[in-house]
């Protein structure tokens, strides 16, 4: 029996308490509970009032089962902006349906109708399953490259006091 293509759509301001679950379920995933600052206000205010990301869900039978969260970045190399990818998350019982693919698949129209340079993420080291799936999506990873963080405590100290 042939898979339907799975339904992908954008998330809307009503959403808001829905992408929330979906950042504590991969904050569960990835051993981060603890690190989950948003709030539904926040989200609300940051993803629809201020338009920094954007978010969309994978749909089965009407009810979500995925999401991705993206936004736009900018590579002074390439000359033009790119689509970074900071969470893609498939509910455990939903995995292996094509929902995780579906959904990049999507990022990677998104990124090619906006005439984006790159598309990029991170993806934890222990990973494995996700970096098998990115390998086979034809990623390269960027094992030269650190990342570097400076957290709201640090920026408002070095802001403070230099």
């Amino acid at each position: 029996m042939e898979r339907k293509k799975p339904v992908i759509r954008k998330a809307e301001r009503e959403d808001v308490a829905l992408v929330l679950e979906f950042i504590k379920g991969i904050a569960k995933y990835e051993k981060m509970e603890n690190e989950v600052e948003a709030t539904v206000e926040l989200l609300e205010e940051q993803l629809f009032d201020k338009g920094r990301a954007e978010v969309i869900f994978a749909m089965e039978d009407g009810k979500e089962v995925g999401f991705a969260l993206f936004f736009h970045n900018f590579s002074t190399f390439v000359g033009r902006g790119g689509l970074y990818l900071e969470d893609l998350y498939v509910y455990p019982e939903y995995r292996g349906k094509g929902y995780g693919k579906a959904l990049f698949l999507e990022l990677v129209r998104i990124a090619n109708e906006r005439k984006c340079g790159r598309m990029e993420w991170v993806c934890l080291n222990w990973n494995t399953p996700s970096i098998e799936f990115y390998r086979s999506m034809g990623a390269v990873a960027l094992d030269e490259w650190t990342t570097y963080r400076l957290t709201e405590g640090t920026i408002e100290r070095l802001t403070n006091n230099g």
